[in-house]
């Protein structure tokens, strides 16, 4: 039992559910206390002890059927239709029981699976099928494709076609026995029946094996779906199951950076140096020199449109940012429409979501049922603001930079532009539509080190990596 909870915990953890060893432990610990024969309570105690969030319950309940009970229950399903495919009269109790009756007078000889047929023990069968996959190694399947061959890998090393000549081969000497031709007739069929219900079963197996193995690929198809998915086109739930990525992709930033910061503790390797320093030494390398390069975290100031158009690229740029804060060493957000305030505090005093509704509703600060005016908007900031920005300041813009015809103010930009370490302009639109109808891009490219695209996860997170760089 403590190797199948092992191997289950390893499969959670495939499938991106964060399964510690300390939980591991107290899942064993649980089940000491438990009996095992009540199904219900035995995943309850495992999903208590090793699921911490309520998005991986669904993930957790589907595993569970696949690994503990799914394939047992699919095999008396199909046994059950094997005995239930006799006509109405007979009575199966009773066949089996003249069945066992002569076989006790007999001599005959029957492979083990015969035997498991003959007693329809769905434990035994179930079992042995679990035995001939490990023998075919599937653990390797990875695609549809593949489920005939490991199926016809398995009935092969099972020996179905040798078990049910041996049935054949009874039902023959069960008529020399003197067994009647109606006894034999239903005999035959249930065998029959039998043997068909072990192929079915075999292919089920193997189907649900492809799946359990195969669902974390099935997850990060989604993931990555999600993450191609359009901004403009994501839905509530969608936006729910972004938070999540998000949170990933940050973390997975978060690793990056400590890396690069090691790397950069230790310096470059200098051979120049090395050289000269070791040359009292005959050139041999006993004294290893190091370029160091000590790379300033950047400070950043983040202007958001939080109009309805972009508030998505703007709500999950500031889960990036404020989820890798200690990459920076300051960030300042601001939100505008028209108006332009500071929602730096708001996301300091909440939950990193709740701030983050919150400043997309302006933060208490700003008016967002009006009119986008980023002319507007970059003179507040330079106005009041603009002291904020220095050499190690990174401005980032998030906007489709649509003024709806009035004045850019482009000069103001260009303050902050020269003013300012670099000046990234993050825009959902296709740079096609910069500059045409009431886009004012055109007139902001001048003063921006970087502009692109950014109508998707998979466009912002790139654009996050290289703020880091």
């Amino acid at each position: 039992m403590q190797k199948k909870i092992v191997d289950f915990t390893n499969l959670l953890r495939k499938s991106g559910v964060r399964v510690s060893v300390a939980e591991s432990l107290d899942a064993f610990a649980a089940l000491d206390e438990l009996s095992l024969d009540d199904r219900e309570l035995f995943k309850d105690a495992l999903r208590a002890t090793m699921v911490k969030r309520s998005d991986d319950i669904p993930t957790y309940d589907r595993l569970f059927d696949l690994y503990w009970s799914g394939f047992h229950d699919a095999l008396r399903e199909q046994l059950g239709q094997a005995t239930g495919g006799l006509p109405d009269h007979v009575d199966l109790d009773q066949l089996l029981e003249a069945l066992r009756q002569m076989l006790e007078n007999m001599d005959v000889d029957l492979s083990d699976l015969a035997k498991a047929m003959l007693s329809m023990d769905p434990n035994q069968l179930e079992q042995m099928i679990r035995d001939a996959a490990d023998e075919t190694g599937i653990e390797r399947i990875q695609n549809l494709l593949q489920i005939g061959f490991f199926s016809r890998r398995m009935i092969e090393q099972m020996g179905l076609e040798g078990a049910g000549g041996d049935l054949r081969e009874l039902i023959d000497q069960l008529r020399e026995a003197g067994m009647g031709e109606e006894e034999l007739e239903q005999l035959g069929r249930l065998m029959q029946a039998v043997q068909d219900a072990v192929r079915r079963s075999v292919r089920q197996f193997v189907e649900q094996e492809l799946d359990k193995q195969n669902h974390d690929y099935l997850e990060r198809f989604r993931r990555e779906s999600l993450q191609e998915k359009s901004f403009y086109n994501l839905t509530e739930e969608d936006i729910r199951r972004m938070r999540e990525l998000v949170a990933r992709l940050a973390q997975k930033l978060k690793n990056v950076i400590t890396i690069r910061r090691k790397r950069q503790r230790k310096g470059k390797f200098d051979l120049k140096g090395t050289m000269r320093r070791n040359m009292a030494h005959g050139g041999i390398p006993f004294e290893l020199i190091f370029k160091q390069r000590k790379k300033e975290r950047p400070k950043l100031i983040i202007l958001c449109d939080v109009s309805s158009s972009v508030a998505n690229v703007s709500r999950f740029m500031l889960q990036f940012v404020h989820s890798l804060q200690e990459a920076f060493t300051k960030i300042r957000s601001f939100v505008f429409v028209a108006e332009l305030g500071e929602v730096t505090q708001v996301m300091r005093d909440n939950d990193i979501y709740q701030g983050i509704d919150q400043s997309l509703d302006g933060g208490g600060v700003v008016n967002v049922y009006t009119r986008s005016n980023f002319g507007f908007a970059f003179h507040v900031f330079w106005r009041d603001f603009l002291s904020a920005v220095d050499s190690r300041t990174t401005v980032v813009i998030i906007g489709d930079a649509r003024n709806n015809y009035n004045d850019p103010r482009a000069w103001c930009l260009r303050e902050i532009h020269r003013k300012a370490k670099n000046v990234v302009w993050i825009n959902p639109e296709a740079p096609g539509a910069w500059g045409f109808g009431d886009s004012v891009m055109d007139r902001y490219l001048p003063y921006c080190d970087v502009a692109e695209e950014c109508r998707n996860l998979k466009q912002l997170s790139r654009m996050v990596d290289r703020l880091l760089l």
